[in-house]
């Protein structure tokens, strides 16, 4: 059964819990590009019963993984305090 688990994408992890800002989700998601990891995240706000979702894909990257998830939140926060509800439009 294993086999077939991972073969069909049920391998069981838990997925990441989201950092929360101002009543938006951040799911940091860098993206592995070679050596480097360019800084990327999902974003995600409920208006009302529709969950909206922005994709955030910066040209920053960075040479480690913890570097670039920090960075990721933190241009994701910019992001958001920045553009508010227009970043969902």
């Amino acid at each position: 059964m294993p086999f077939l688990s991972r073969l069909f994408g049920k391998s069981g992890a838990k997925a990441p819990e989201p950092i929360l800002h101002k009543d938006c989700r951040i799911f940091p998601q860098p993206i592995k590009e070679g050596s480097v990891y360019r800084i990327a995240a999902r974003i995600e706000k409920d208006f009302g019963a529709e969950t909206k979702t922005h994709h955030l894909i910066r040209a920053d990257t960075s040479t480690s993984l913890d570097e670039a998830t920090a960075a990721t939140i933190s241009k994701a926060r910019q992001a958001i305090d920045q553009l508010g509800d227009a970043l969902f439009d």
